[in-house]
């Protein structure tokens, strides 16, 4: 017997494979859930699985009927206090990247949610998302504030990082920091249910899912926010064709942060990452724009210096 299950005959233990889905749509960065959102497509690994991957991809083509692409591991969770009853689950998470495909109705209850719903305060585009990550910041601080003098300017420090505070810039692949911070502050509904709680105040702390699926979202949010700086990864959530302006707006709906325009196209085209297809994009609005495709050969070269994200910055 496991020394974390000694003198609990009834605890057992299994592996769970968990895939967080990525794609983006009109501007927005969503995720494949099943449970009307509540969860991400997940099952259990079994004998006849001859891998990991294998038995996460056949867990999600049939929860989902959606194939799955680019894959790559993303964590392994397995955090006692964070498990329900005596069944004690090692989470093992893959994040994957895809595209929506036009028509794709779901299967069963699975279907496409905006990752923003579950992470208002990590949307920092708009002021509403801004204004949600102040307020959650000075509650986090405030908790701070009430901790014991052994972990309190622990805490402060913590919560100035993540949250951008006093004086700090705001960090967009601290996701899951932040995320950690509001469950410890009992902040959001996870962690009150798992402490049998009542529940935080609904406004400005997210959706909630089962278990830890927050959390891995959080993991997978953060993974590609920072993937997305130097290897070329959009372009697998990105049509064959699109326009400098999609791609941008791609850009922006990862990162949850606005790009500088010349400063992104002038990167972009710099690196040779992509090339005119020589055919145009109708809008119903302005000039027709020109469309472009990735250079997939640039995954052959040894060094690819990534988008860098010129991020405007406040002044």
């Amino acid at each position: 017997m496991a020394p974390d299950q000694a003198g609990d005959p009834q605890a057992s233990l299994h592996a769970e494979l968990i895939a967080v889905l990525v794609a983006v749509h009109d501007g927005a960065p969503m995720v494949l859930t099943l449970g009307e959102g509540a969860a991400l497509p997940s099952g259990p690994l079994e004998p006849a699985h001859r891998s990991l991957q294998s038995g996460l991809r056949a867990w999600v083509e049939h929860q989902t009927h959606h194939p799955l692409g680019y894959v790559e591991q993303l964590y392994t969770f397995g955090d006692r206090d964070r498990a329900e009853g005596p069944m004690r689950a090692i989470s093992i998470s893959y994040l994957a990247l895809t595209r929506i495909e036009i028509g794709y109705p779901g299967w069963g209850d699975a279907g496409w949610r905006g990752w923003y719903g579950y992470f208002p305060w990590e949307d920092q585009r708009s002021e509403a998302g801004a204004q949600a990550a102040r307020l959650l910041g000075t509650r986090v601080l405030d908790w701070a504030e009430a901790s014991g003098p052994d972990l309190r300017e622990t805490r402060r420090q913590r919560a100035a990082i993540g949250f951008g505070l006093q004086g700090r810039a705001w960090d967009e692949e601290l996701v899951l920091q932040r995320y950690e911070l509001l469950y410890e502050a009992g902040l959001v509904e996870e962690a009150t249910a798992s402490r049998n709680g009542p529940p935080p105040p609904p406004q400005q702390t997210g959706r909630p899912m089962l278990r830890d699926h927050r959390r891995i979202l959080a993991t997978a949010i953060a993974r590609l926010r920072a993937r997305i700086k130097y290897r070329p990864v959009v372009f697998e959530l990105m049509p064959p064709t699109f326009t400098l302006l999609q791609l941008q707006l791609a850009f922006e709906a990862l990162a949850g942060r606005r790009l500088h325009k010349q400063n992104f196209r002038r990167l972009i085209e710099q690196q040779n990452l992509v090339e005119e297809t020589g055919a145009l994009c109708d809008r119903s609005v302005g000039r027709p724009a020109k469309l472009f495709r990735f250079r997939r050969e640039v995954l052959q070269a040894r060094h690819v210096a990534g988008s860098k994200l010129p991020v405007t910055r406040p002044s």
